[in-house]
């Protein structure tokens, strides 16, 4: 059986929304709803009849995500009954996990055409409540928040392994001694590439209106922030720690989705594709370490594509904190810092996490279309100890 080769024909993505801001009286299916009609508009040769699958990456589920998000999407997006849609969680790299698998099935011949991406509304994750033991209790019962982190945790898991995202990327911080100033700077740097990005028009071709809401960029980027004002937060986590509000991801809402082709499929919509997907990986690392996931899974996909460090044109880490990004990058002395989030990161952009994965693996593409040619990588970190990583070109 022969390998097809997978095309992205289009990447596009929703501003993404500060929690309870601009985008937070958009319900999940609507904001991939929104992306999903985007790329169908975007592409009027392409009869939406043809779309094999929509897969989109989702971290919670619980809430008005109504368990297969993607089937509510293809269905409030008005495309044929016949388009079916498939949900797909691995935390925060579901939406990157999305594009794998409809590449991974259209390049095994299972697909032609598919839709990939992710959604996340953490303004609107709900509150949910676990069945008591026994019927009718007396007492009071607890809520568990579902926008982040562990919840109703298995209490045969390891303390060590089910702290805090933020205290997971402390460790990070110690175990490659990365002091508070560093990762400060680097959060400096994440907003102020993101908003010469912005002001210079490079997210016009994949950022697109979200009805229902009044955004125009990306809400949650800070262009007049500074050394000083970072320096003045407080750590978050540890009384004498490092890692603070100002120098990690905030909570966010988006969506982000590809349209992906093969030969046949690409000739259906009339158009250029942006890339070509080479290689994708997957690993698992300690929990408490999940910030180094992205490390071994980044080296595997390149060797898989029989490429190296040195072979990249441009880099899509996701920042969850610059603790974590900077001890990626500790391990990889052969990458060039410079090609790393060139038009700014998840500190300064926003981390809706199971919309991000597809945002990252988007931007790549845009950006090896507007550079005309070479390699580009995406990369995640994950909760609970794993990375993700996908390898493009054009």
């Amino acid at each position: 059986m022969s390998i097809r080769d997978v095309y992205i024909v289009d990447a596009v993505r929703t501003p993404i929304g500060r929690f309870g801001g601009a985008l937070s009286a958009v319900r999940p299916d609507d904001l991939a709803a929104g992306v999903v009609r985007a790329l169908v508009d975007r592409t009027p040769d392409l009869d939406p009849a043809r779309i094999d699958d929509v897969v989109l990456g989702d971290a919670n589920g619980a809430g008005e995500d109504n368990r297969d998000v993607a089937r509510m999407a293809v269905l409030l997006a008005g495309l044929p009954v016949t388009v079916p849609g498939v949900t797909v969680n691995r935390l925060c790299g579901s939406g990157l996990e999305a594009v794998v698998q409809a590449a991974r099935a259209i390049a095994l011949g299972d697909a032609s055409i598919a839709i990939a991406g992710g959604v996340e509304s953490m303004s609107r994750a709900p509150w949910v409540l676990q069945k008591p033991e026994r019927a009718f209790p007396a007492g009071h019962q607890e809520l568990h928040s579902t926008t982040l982190g562990w919840r109703m945790t298995n209490p045969r898991m390891p303390k060590e392994w089910t702290v805090t995202l933020g205290e997971g990327a402390e460790r990070v911080a110690d175990k490659h001694g990365i002091g508070r100033e560093q990762q400060d700077a680097f959060a400096l740097d994440s907003h102020r590439k993101a908003a010469e990005a912005w002001a210079k028009g490079l997210y016009d071709a994949e950022v697109v209106d979200c009805d229902g809401a009044d955004l125009a960029r990306d809400e949650c980027i800070r262009d007049t922030t500074s050394m000083e004002a970072l320096a003045k937060l407080k750590p978050a986590f540890r009384a004498d720690g490092t890692v603070t509000a100002g120098n990690a991801s905030p909570l966010n809402d988006g969506a982000a989705a590809l349209l992906l082709v093969d030969e046949e499929g690409l000739a259906a919509t009339g158009r250029e594709p942006l890339a070509r997907i080479r290689a994708s990986a997957v690993t698992g690392v300690e929990p408490q370490l999940f910030g180094l996931g992205p490390v071994e899974a980044v080296r595997r996909a390149l060797g898989r594509a029989e490429r190296t460090f040195a072979d990249l044109r441009t880099v899509e880490l996701n920042e969850a904190f610059a603790a974590q990004a900077l001890g990626c990058l500790a391990e990889w002395p052969e990458l060039d810092p410079g090609v790393v989030n060139p038009r700014g990161g998840a500190i300064a952009l926003g981390h809706p996490l199971g919309a991000s994965g597809a945002r990252l693996a988007g931007a790549v593409a845009h950006q090896l279309a507007a550079a005309g040619s070479g390699t580009g990588l995406a990369a995640l970190c994950i909760g609970v100890g794993q990375g993700i990583a996908l390898v493009l070109e054009r």
